[in-house]
């Protein structure tokens, strides 16, 4: 029998029996029918294994919107994603005109104990030239089992002949916290872009490293979920033991509450929660446990609303499926799970944007049902995703259509590469740590220009209004990009969010209103 089919079987004998009636047994039959027909009467010998990946992939699009196949190699990636770490040479690279650009190097890992820089150029990988390669040929070379070597050639920009490495590959760790910060003396930022087997050991390193603020900002904007165990996790470091994160109900698994095991690390400092559109499942599970529980204000714009629990069952082939067994409940009874049709993905994602057309409260208040917060009262309503305690619509002044040609044809990451291979050593020495390049550099007027020239030369038009109301964005902008290249991936949020991320503007603005005026951060009933 083939791979594929044996796989799809072994998945529906591992069914209960008794979901396996005579109209399932047919339906299979039907399958295994059909795909012999295939194999023995088709005009030409086919490669089956993609045709049976196509049909189990059709099957669950007709179902709900996260049921997935995933294939083998989709599955090692993930299993990347939620282990936090994979075998390789530590780099953080990026493809620019055919060439493999060290963007960072991870500290600690073979690349960096060996002498490789940001900016150097990838030429050979073992005996390839590396020249050409796409961002997905990239990890296929330079991944390996741990403990295996890699030779390297590299072009280094002032450094006439190639730079010879080799490099013995070890385990890299994939960070869930994107950065960690004091914002002042009393207030900490950390920035969380998933939920990994690894997230909550992170979290709380940064926390204490940061001497456990008295009020801190919890960013998971553009955080898709991740791990229900790391959810809880993280919810349960703000509230007490016994507390219910989330419940789930579904029609073959019982219902069930999720508990926090232990007394929270944090139980009493303020707290403001920044969720946006993209963040989804694990995250909403948090600020759903944060706002019921009225912890801690929750700021931004209404989440994605993905609230169906996935059983992935692993096939023969390393090849998998997430079923959709259950949903998810915040503590205060609200669905997370926005509405959707099953079998209409399409309309589904599209009614996501629609969702943020209009971004006001009352838009998507309207019609839903309404929930009381379990300890003051407060009106919070379903209906799906989690709606922010305080709604701050984005801000896009300075967002033109000339800036974003220029951000999707690839000019500006270019351009910071190309422009920091001449000017690193110089910023270097003028800016010894990141709080003297942020007090002391300023993209000159200079700078912007060879920028908007690079981008006439790789066909972006100039167009002066466009450029005259962005130009603020792309000095910030740039400024970000390269402290993020000479001081890690935090220094470019410590840029950014003060100037562009209206959400922590806000959330700023609350926390200093609260201490100025020594008042709870949370009110009464509403």
């Amino acid at each position: 029998m083939h791979k594929p089919l044996s796989a799809l079987l072994a998945l529906l004998c591992a069914l209960p029996l008794a979901a396996q009636d005579r109209a399932d047994v047919e339906q299979l039959q039907k399958f295994a029918r059909v795909y012999r027909y295939l194999t023995e009467l088709y005009v030409d010998d086919e490669d089956m294994a993609p045709v049976v990946e196509g049909a189990i992939a059709g099957m669950l699009e007709r179902l709900d919107p996260h049921s997935a196949y995933l294939t083998a190699e989709e599955m090692r990636s993930v299993r990347e994603s939620i282990d936090g770490e994979f075998s390789g040479i530590g780099v953080e690279f990026n493809v620019l005109r055919d060439t493999i650009i060290v963007v960072n190097t991870v500290a600690g890992g073979p690349a960096e104990r060996a002498g490789m820089r940001a900016n150097d150029r990838i030429v050979r990988i073992d005996t390839t030239e590396a020249v050409g390669f796409t961002r997905a040929d990239v990890p296929k070379h330079l991944r390996g089992k741990t403990g295996t070597k890699v030779a390297l050639e590299v072009v280094r920009h002032g450094v006439p002949e190639r730079l010879r490495f080799t490099l013995v590959r070890d385990r890299i760790p994939l960070n869930t916290v994107d950065a960690a910060y004091r914002v002042s003396d009393s207030v900490g930022y950390i920035k969380v872009n998933r939920f990994g087997q690894t997230t909550m050991a992170e979290f709380g390193e940064a926390y204490r490293k940061l001497g456990r603020p008295g009020a801190l900002i919890l960013d998971l904007q553009g955080n898709g979920g991740g791990l229900l165990d790391q959810a809880i996790g993280m919810a349960g470091f703000f509230l007490p033991r016994g507390a219910v994160v989330v419940s789930t109900e579904g029609r073959a698994v019982p219902p069930t509450d999720f508990e926090t095991q232990s007394p929270g690390e944090d139980t009493a400092g303020r707290l403001v929660v920044l969720i946006d559109e993209a963040s989804a499942s694990a995250s909403e599970i948090v600020a759903g446990a944060v706002q019921d529980w009225d912890r801690g204000i929750v700021v931004g714009r209404p989440s994605f609303g993905k609230g169906l629990v996935q059983r992935q069952i692993g096939l023969p082939d390393g090849s998998a499926v997430r079923l959709t067994v259950a949903r998810y409940h915040t503590p205060s009874g609200r669905v997370i799970q926005r509405p959707y049709e099953k079998g209409n993905r399409r309309e589904y994602y599209l009614d996501h944007l629609r969702r943020y057309d209009d971004r006001t409260r009352d838009s998507l208040d309207a019609g839903a049902p309404a929930y009381r917060t379990l300890r003051t009262g407060r009106t919070v309503y379903g209906g799906g995703g989690i709606r922010p305690d305080v709604v701050v619509a984005p801000d896009t002044a300075g967002y033109s259509d000339y800036y974003a040609r220029l951000i999707r044809q690839g000019v500006v990451a270019d351009f910071v590469n190309d422009w920091l291979d001449r000017a690193r050593d110089s910023l270097s020495r003028r800016y010894a740590d990141f709080e003297a390049f942020d007090a002391g550099f300023v993209p000159s007027d200079s700078l912007l220009g060879r920028l908007t020239a690079e981008g006439e030369r790789r066909g972006v038009a100039f167009d002066a209004a466009g450029f005259a109301a962005s130009a603020p964005v792309v000095r910030i902008q740039l400024k970000a990009l390269a402290a993020q290249r000479m001081f890690g991936p935090a220094a470019y949020f410590r840029v950014v969010n003060p100037s562009l991320n209206a959400a922590y503007i806000r959330a700023t603005e609350i926390l200093a209103d609260w201490r100025r005026r020594g008042e709870p951060l949370l009110e009464g009933k509403n």
